[in-house]
């Protein structure tokens, strides 16, 4: 809730969402053009780190829930961007993987990502970046664990 009109300040998780909702918007208009939701983008990007991913895991690793993942892999898969296939270790999980024309859309899509990142990072001098990103991992560090114990799953 927006406490400014009370007088005080918002709390903290208001400014982080706040951020976060901008973030996707900002980045939804960016990726339309060129075919990609965020959720899908971010899917991608999983992927180009971390290739072979079951769809579970890139669920977690993206940020969304495992139904949603289903039906994004299946989008990405029926646009050329990814391909499955079986895993060798269990024949009932199949595992996600990047095509060349996922790494192409990505790349596309490269610009106007990189052009985000860098108008949050010039409000900061490169020390106090540093701290920034720092203690994002630290908040992150504490609030992980109770995401994991409420959901069963990490969301890294």
């Amino acid at each position: 809730m927006d406490t400014e009109a009370t007088g005080s300040p918002p709390s903290t998780l208001y400014l982080v969402k706040q951020l976060e909702l901008a973030i996707r918007a900002v980045l939804d208009d960016a990726l339309r053009p060129h075919g990609l939701t965020t959720p899908q983008y971010t899917a991608l990007t999983v992927l180009a780190h971390r290739d072979g991913l079951s769809s579970a895991q890139l669920a977690r690793r993206s940020f969304v829930t495992p139904q949603t993942m289903h039906e994004l892999v299946l989008l990405l898969e029926r646009n050329g961007l990814v391909v499955r296939s079986r895993d060798t270790r269990n024949r009932r999980v199949r595992l996600v993987h990047l095509t060349d024309a996922g790494r192409e859309r990505m790349a596309r899509c490269a610009s106007a990502v990189t052009a985000l990142e860098r108008r949050v990072e010039n409000t900061m001098t490169g020390p106090q970046l540093a701290e920034f990103r720092e203690r994002l991992r630290r908040a992150h560090a504490a609030v992980a664990p109770l995401a994991l114990g409420a959901s069963g799953s990490s969301a890294r």
